[in-house]
């Protein structure tokens, strides 16, 4: 025979079902309170995000303001600036450590190249660099091929040698300090150079620099002695 539930069981049992339903409506309040809280930390974030972005004079928007020329093969992703900028003063060493600054190329086109011996991507781009170099290397043209090793020379003539590197020169900063003086955020970057040392444009990632779109690019701003003028 069943026995009808005593009296203070159903009591315990409504208060039971009260305490869940209260501990429920509190667990959703929380939710809805963090909730609300998260998204009106993530709407200051982004409203801080754009005054920083638009405030600051980023490279982003210098590029927002380049003409890009960009190539069907991919080969040569070339973003050239409206205005060519003045490089700051970079220094570095040659072969012999001797010390140079991009103010001794002056006169010349240069495509400046910023690579390290450790870089993958830099070890594939070097020979197409030093096939550039060999074709258009003279008084009016170069290669920079700036290391920034920082093991200096020895680590570079030894790489030259296993990849048979012949017309590229050798040119060196340990310090690494040219990644900030140019804003290069990863290697390698490459600028085109004009004979004034303004920054034309720059490929930013390998290219093949020995591909038809690259010499045409060199082309295209390698003034030919014949028309220069009297300095």
């Amino acid at each position: 025979m069943t026995q009808p539930p005593k009296s203070g069981s159903a009591s315990n049992s409504r208060r039971g079902r009260a305490y869940r339903h209260a501990i429920t409506e509190g667990t959703l309040r929380k939710f809805a309170l963090i909730a609300a809280a998260a998204f009106a930390i993530s709407g200051m974030l982004a409203s801080a995000i754009f005054f920083y972005e638009t405030q600051r004079p980023s490279r982003a928007r210098n590029l927002a303001q380049a003409k890009v020329l960009t190539y069907p093969d991919r080969d040569l992703i070339f973003t050239a600036l409206e205005t060519p900028r003045p490089l700051p003063t970079i220094r570095f060493v040659n072969r012999a450590g001797r010390a140079v600054a991009m103010a001794d190329f002056r006169g010349r086109l240069v495509v400046l190249n910023i690579w390290a011996t450790w870089c993958g991507p830099c070890r594939k781009e070097m020979p197409t660099l030093d096939v550039l170099q060999s074709m258009f290397g003279s008084r009016d043209f170069e290669v920079v091929a700036l290391s920034i090793d920082r093991k200096g020379v020895p680590a570079i003539k030894a790489f030259y040698r296993e990849l048979n590197l012949k017309a590229l020169h050798i040119y060196v900063d340990k310090s690494g300090r040219v990644l900030r003086d140019l804003g290069v955020d990863g290697i390698p970057t490459t600028l085109l150079v004009d004979s004034k040392t303004r920054e034309i444009g720059r490929v930013v990632g390998p290219a093949k620099w020995d591909s038809p779109e690259a010499v045409a690019l060199v082309r295209r701003y390698l003034v030919p002695p014949s028309t220069k003028k009297e300095r």
